[in-house]
């Protein structure tokens, strides 16, 4: 049994080991309140930015763009978004996993936003084209500009041909979801075969007539007032920048979610370590009482 110096030592260093994970507790916990209103606030801006400009591209009838296109010549750039600090469960691991079990370190190159998941990947042997870990502290918009424009400058020079997005969706405090998305070439809905143009009259002219659609609506072409080309190269940016801000965000509400819960369960083991060593304290101190004891007697009685 450790003698009680060493158990109350042992039980001195978790007591301040506890008090340091209760102090992150409380300011994860106070982060979190302030990233998790910017996260919901935004979720339905950033999910309807999505879904509109794929709605819209979806309906362009075969236009005619690298943003569309893509190439088959650059590797795959993957936008990984994580902490600059551990300490957070999961959180970085779980998205180092994602990435690792989805892309290939031979055609892949790592846009990293967080130290964590930067270093982890470069131990891996993937390459690191860009080291942006800076902005994921207090990310803003003007931030993921930015790293837009050095995306997509190299997107157009063909070094790159897909553009994907890995962070953390915030479901809420404790549901954290490593999420992959693919930012380029713009991922198309599915056209409907056309019909004849007797019968797109009827249809049109019965919705008309009735201020409704009848079974499945039918998709008219997408014009533009400019230039197609010039039509896209304005919507295409702020779209990657937009999803790009809200990943930051979602990934900033993430983090501080997860701290929050791994220095809960830390100071909860810190508790239980701490009972439990004092338990063993009170034994050894009992001991040593009725060691004492016994000796005093024994000698009591050897003089008597």
């Amino acid at each position: 049994m450790a003698s009680m110096r060493d158990i109350k030592r042992r039980k001195g260093s978790i007591q301040s080991t506890q008090q340091i994970t209760k102090a992150m507790k409380l300011v994860s916990t106070v982060k979190l309140q302030r990233a998790r209103q910017n996260a919901e606030k935004s979720v339905s801006y950033f999910s309807c930015m999505y879904e509109t400009v794929t709605s819209i591209l979806g309906m362009t009838m075969g236009m005619k763009h690298p943003y569309l296109d893509g190439g088959s010549a650059g590797k795959k750039a993957v936008i990984v978004m994580t902490s600059n600090r551990g300490l957070a469960g999961g959180y970085n691991s779980n998205i180092v996993k994602l990435v690792t079990g989805s892309f290939s370190k031979e055609d892949t190159v790592i846009y990293a936003v967080g130290k964590k998941g930067r270093d982890a990947l470069a131990r891996q042997g993937y390459e690191i084209a860009v080291d942006a870990s800076e902005i994921v502290e207090e990310p803003a918009y003007a931030d993921a500009m930015c790293l837009t424009r050095r995306l997509l400058e190299a997107f157009e020079k063909g070094e790159i041909s897909e553009i994907y997005l890995a962070y953390t969706y915030f479901k809420n405090t404790v549901s954290h979801i490593p999420t992959l998305t693919k930012l380029l070439p713009v991922a198309l809905q599915e056209k409907e075969p056309a019909e004849d143009t007797e019968r797109e009259e009827v249809r049109g002219a019965q919705a008309e007539k009735e201020g409704q659609n009848d079974g499945e609506v039918r998709k008219a072409p997408m014009n533009f007032e400019m230039d197609d080309e010039d039509a896209l190269n304005l919507i295409i940016p702020k779209y990657v920048t937009s999803l790009i801000y809200g990943g930051l965000v979602e990934s900033v509400a993430s983090e501080n979610g997860a701290r929050m819960q791994a220095m809960d369960s830390a100071t909860s083991n810190a508790e239980e370590m701490i009972e439990d060593l004092t338990l063993m304290y009170n034994r050894a101190r009992q001991g040593s009482i009725t060691q004492e004891l016994t000796e005093i007697i024994a000698g009591a009685g050897a003089i008597s």
